[in-house]
Parts: C-alpha cells; structure tokens; sequence
C-alpha cells in the first residue's frame, strides 16, 4: 500500500444455479486465490452465492435461507484474509427482496449495499423479483449483530485514508445518474460494481466503455466483475467479463468466455492529485452517508502494472502516429494565428541541424503553407561560431533547400571574438561566459533579422530544456513565438521521425533521419577531430530521464521516492539505482534554480497535459526552494547505499563460508 497503490481483483467462479453450498465453496476458493496475490479488494459478481438466473426460484424461502447460512460461513472463511471481499446475494428484508453486495472483512459482514436500479426491459425481469435499495440507511440483523444496509455507504481502510470504496450493482452503471457519481462526490476512491451482465453482439465493447469513462468522470479506480460460466444458458449467456480501470485506462480485463480473475494496482494517489487538480471535481458531499471503517496489513504492494519509461510517447504506433500528426498541427496553427494577427508574411529562425531547430523549421514550413504563404518567405539562419561541426552545418543547409526555404549563413566567430575582447573575456577560457556569448549573439542577429524582413522569430527551445533551465538567457531563450516549448525532448525526436516516415521526399528524409542521428548537443565548444565534443546528455543527464521525473512530479505531484521506485520499474535495469538518483537530483536542483527563466518565456502553444508556461499550468514563484525535494533525494541516497553495504557484506561471509567448507 506504499505510496498509494493498492491491489484489486475482480473475480468470475465457476457457479451451479441455485447450489448455495457448491457456490460458497467456489467463492471460498476464488478469495483464497485472490488473496494470495496481493489483492486487498476482491469482488465477486452479482448474486454468485445463488446464481443470478435463478427466476422464480428466488421466491423459495429454502434458496434465500441457505444463501444467508452461506454467506456466513464465507464471513467466517475470511478471518484469515487481509482485504475487503464483496460478494452478491439475495437478502430478505423489511418484507421485500433485495440483490445485494455484502461487504465483508476479518470474518464479519460489514454492511449489505442493494441495488439501487431495477431492471424490467429486455431480457430483465428483476422487478418481478427485487426491490430498489433504500437511500437512508437502516440496520438488519445478521449473525447475532446489527448491520448497516442501505445504498449510501462507504469503505474506508483504516491505514490507508485514500482508499475509500464505494459499491453499485450491475444496472447502477448503465443509467443517466449512477449511485457512483454521488458515492465519488462523498470522497469514493474507488468503485466496485458486481455485475450479471449477458453476452450479446457488441456489447463487450460498450461495457469497456462505461467502464472506462466512469472511470475517467469520476478520477476513480472502478472495478467491475461480471457473471460467467456456470449461469444458465437457457435464455440469456454470460461471459464473465471482469475490467479494472482507473481514470479512463483500462489496467486489466478479461476475455469473454474465460472465468478468469483479473488483479491490477489502483494509484489512489495518481486519483486524489488529479481531483485536488480538478477544481471543477466537487467532493466532500457526504451528508447521509455512512462510512465503516476496515482494516489492512500496511505492507508494500508488490507491482505488476507497467510504465511506459517515454511517458509522453504513445507506445502503440498507431496511437503515436496519431498524436505526431495532431501535436503537429497544434504548433503549426498556433504559429499561424500569430502571423496573421501580427501581420507578418515572413518568419526568422536560427537552424543549427540539431532536432529542436529541425522541428521547428517543419511546424514553420506547415504553417506557411496553411497561409499560402511562400516558402521562400521563411528565413532560415546558420550562424557557424566555435563549435559547429561539419555534419550539423551541412544537415542545416539541406534541410533548408529541401523544404524550399531561404538559407542565410552568418558567420558569428568574429563577432563574438570582438565581444570577448571588448568584455575582456580570455578566448582560452571555455567556461560559461564563452558559451553563452555565442547563443546571445545568435539572437541578436535573429531578433535584427526579423526588424528587417518585416517578421518574426520562431523559438526552437524544448520543454525538456526548459524544465531544466538548459537556456541562455536571453539568447536560445528568447523569441517571438516558441512553437516547441510545449514540446519535451523525447517527443521531438519522435515528431522528426514521422516527418522522415511520412514525407515523399527522400531527399528530405534522408537529411531528417541524418538529424536524428546526431548526438544532442548546444555545440558550443570546440570539436575534437572535426566531430562533436559537447554532448548534452553526458552534462545534465538522459532526456528520458529528465523527462519521467518531470511527467510524474508535474503532471501527478509525487514524491521523488515514488517517481524513484517507478523509474526502477520503468526502466528495467537500463540505469543502475545510483545513476537515476544522481539525474533526479540534478532534475530537481535545475528545475527550481532555473525558474526564472520560465517566469519570463515568450508566448508557445500547450500541445500535452504538462505544460511550463507561466500564464498557464505552472504558476510558481521563482524563488521557491527544492529543499525539500532533495532532502528526500538523500534521504533515498543513504538508504541505498546502506543497502549495498549490506549486501556487499552478506556477499563476503557467503564467500567465507564457502572457502570455509571448501578446505573442510
């Protein structure tokens, strides 16, 4: 339950019609099982105890009798669970009948949650049987003790306060106003629905629906579990279709047909963050609500749902060709309202034969043409200063013919050695007064440029690079218009390789591809051997990353210890502990020294979730202070290292008692 996940399971056993004792003992089994991998919330379907297709049978006083006596020895069974088990019967009460979940932990039923709507259409006729549930709670007798029974409850565990749960029946998903969107406004976390839902043509597509956009409304883990094998077939098949889902993602289902359990980690913490986002999300609303409290061993869940190490970047190919296409537009219409409103048939902007600068000339080239605008109109500048390489200025200048824009070169070497005299600057020096000159004299020469042509500068700075503050002030910093800075840089080199895919040109895909090729680098100092001797990555770390820990404290606002143990998981042994602690403190150092230059940024479009902008997602001061953050950075540091040092001793007195029993 370590950093809010908690296990789930939604479980289909395999059932007899009207067999109470035979049902009993399947749930017995399938809780057993469930409860042995990890999962703290089981939930069984609706009226497993009796069968759901039982008819007229559930006016036998023998079948509802029996279910109770059931109900309790499953009570019973679950002493030696950890979790919290629901499970659906019929249940007499007040002179009606009414389909129930029963909530139950540490062998006793906390509390009976009816269905709240009845259906009598199609092939439903419950009606003819059951009872909606009462919205005020009301108590029953059970076992010898009064118990909660009603539709306006909630489960709250009691070492664990994001884990509240609220429960509804089958139907309950499928109105207008389902009992989940109030148990969710009286603070649910998450919801369970057990469900009797019959197999029929398409309709295992629209129930992944719901499920998935109850999830997403509510900011809510939802879990659903659905009768299966075992239910009569004499009219209706049922085909035991348990979905996990949380927040609009669907983390586990089952194929139709299979009597399977499904297990899942919710991230209650990813939920509430999202809710205290979502200041539209009104929660609190718990008047008439009843919430019992429940225990659980506070341990940590072990994890088996994935992440995506490029959080930013669809795995699916199909999905991020979609998003490629769709981001680009974003930045190109965005750079085309700003041209018209401003009036300028003409842009400016610095190409290095880098990605962001390639990125940026494309979104450029697009926008001209949804203007009718000439390409030649564009003005792309290769200024050539200390560090520029061969490859790169040749990438540059093809680049720029290809895409049929205007290339000038402007050489800035004198320039900037006529700076470094004026200032006093030693040219032997290569410190971070030599490398800035050369990125300020570059937007000199744009900002000038674009007085001249009547235009306007495209920035061609990242995200990434702006998270970390990886900018010359008032130089790579500074534009008119940034179109990549929604834009991180895992993304970039994927946005430039759709372009290389899709273009028809195979000159120009060649160029792109040769691009993308090139070590990432502000080249700035001089080459080695005519090649590149400043490589980004190797100074401020891996943009992937860079770029997770940014996702996973931006967008959800977690702790460095639980993006640490996620990036472990995500990246698999690619990075070993120490070196993604060392870049996740360099992350954090940079990103609150560096905000500043965020407090000022030229206007760009948002293209994600994540955004840097400071008249947007980020409003934050620039003289807040990461302490905090780092503290518990070395905090993680000490605890790994007396990690090593355990196991390095460990590893030495194995090796003893093996030369030890060797000379034996």
């Amino acid at each position: 339950m370590k950093h809010g996940f908690i296990k789930v399971a939604a479980v289909t056993p395999d059932i007899r019609v009207a067999d109470t004792a035979f049902n009993a003992g399947q749930i017995c089994g399938a809780i057993e099982k469930a409860a042995g991998e990890g999962a703290r919330v089981i939930v069984l379907p609706e009226l497993c105890l009796s069968a759901y297709t039982c008819g007229d049978l559930f006016l036998q006083q023998s079948l509802l009798a029996s279910c109770q006596e059931q109900l309790l020895g499953i009570a019973d069974f679950t002493k030696g669970i950890d979790g919290l088990v629901f499970v659906g019967l019929p249940y007499r009460h007040g002179g009606g009948l009414f389909n129930v979940a029963a909530a139950i932990c540490g062998g006793r039923v906390l509390a009976f949650v009816p269905k709240s709507y009845i259906p009598s259409h199609g092939e439903f006729y419950e009606a003819r049987h059951f009872t909606p549930g009462n919205k005020e709670t009301d108590y029953v007798n059970f076992g010898g003790r009064e118990v909660p029974f009603g539709t306006r409850i909630l489960f709250q565990a009691r070492e664990m306060e994001e884990l509240v749960i609220g429960c509804e029946i089958c139907e309950d998903l499928w109105v207008p106003q389902p009992p989940s969107v109030t148990l969710a406004g009286a603070g649910a976390s998450l919801i369970v629905n057990l469900s009797a839902s019959n197999e029929t043509i398409g309709k295992d597509a629209y129930r992944e629906l719901l499920v998935k956009s109850a999830s997403a409304r509510l900011l809510a883990g939802y879990v659903y579990t659905s009768a299966g094998e075992g239910e009569s077939t004499q009219d209706l098949v049922f085909g035991g279709h348990n979905l996990i889902a949380e927040n609009g993602i669907i983390l586990s289902q089952a194929k139709c047909f299979e009597n399977r359990m499904v297990t899942a980690e919710i991230d209650l913490q990813r939920l509430l963050s999202e809710r205290r986002r979502m200041t539209t999300f009104e929660t609190g609303k718990n008047d008439g609500y009843l919430t019992i409290p429940f225990s659980i061993r506070m341990e940590e869940t072990v994890l088996t749902r994935k992440f995506a190490p490029l959080p930013f970047v669809p795995d699916d190919e199909k999905e991020r060709k979609e998003r490629c296409e769709e981001i680009l537009s974003i930045q190109s219409y965005g750079l085309k309202k700003r041209l018209q409103h401003a009036g300028c048939e003409r842009a400016v902007l610095g190409i290095s034969g880098g990605l962001d600068s390639t990125l940026a000339l494309l979104v450029t080239v697009r926008a001209f043409d949804l203007l009718g605008l000439p390409r030649r109109n564009i003005l792309a500048v290769t200024m050539p200063c200390f560090g520029t390489t061969d490859r790169t200025y040749d990438n540059a200048c093809k680049l720029t013919a290809t895409l049929g824009a205007s290339l000038r070169e402007i050489d800035i070497r004198e320039a900037v050695s006529v700076h470094f005299r004026d200032i006093g600057q030693n040219m032997e020096k290569h410190d971070v007064t030599y490398e800035n000159a050369q990125a300020r004299e570059r937007t000199q020469i744009l900002m000038d440029l674009a007085n001249q042509v009547n235009g306007m500068v495209v920035g061609t700075g990242d995200m990434s690079e702006l998270a970390l503050g990886w900018a010359t002030y008032n130089g790579d910093h500074m534009s008119m218009y940034g179109v990549n800075a929604g834009v991180p840089k895992t993304l970039v080199r994927h946005l430039v390789q759709y372009c290389a895919d899709t273009c028809t040109e195979e000159a120009l895909s060649g160029v792109l591809l040769d691009v993308l090729a090139t070590p990432v680098s502000p080249e700035l100092l001089p080459p080695v051997d005519g090649v590149i001797s400043q490589k980004t990555e190797d100074l401020v770390g891996p943009y992937e990353l860079h770029d997770f820990f940014l996702y996973y404290m931006l967008r959800w606002g977690f702790e460095p210890d639980k993006i640490y143990r996620i990036a472990r998981e995500a990246f698999g042994g690619k990075y070993e502990d120490g070196v993604i602690l060392k870049w996740m403190r360099t992350f954090y150092r940079r990103f609150f020294s560096q905000q500043f230059k965020r407090s000022c940024l030229p206007d760009g479009p948002k293209v994600g979730s994540v955004a840097l902008s400071p008249r947007g997602d980020l409003r934050m001061p620039s003289d807040a202070c990461g302490t905090l953050w780092l503290l518990q950075i070395e905090n993680l540091k000490e605890d790994e290292d007396k990690k090593g040092k355990r196991k390095k001793r460990n590893e030495t007195k194995e090796k003893d008692r093996n030369y030890q029993s060797k000379r034996k």
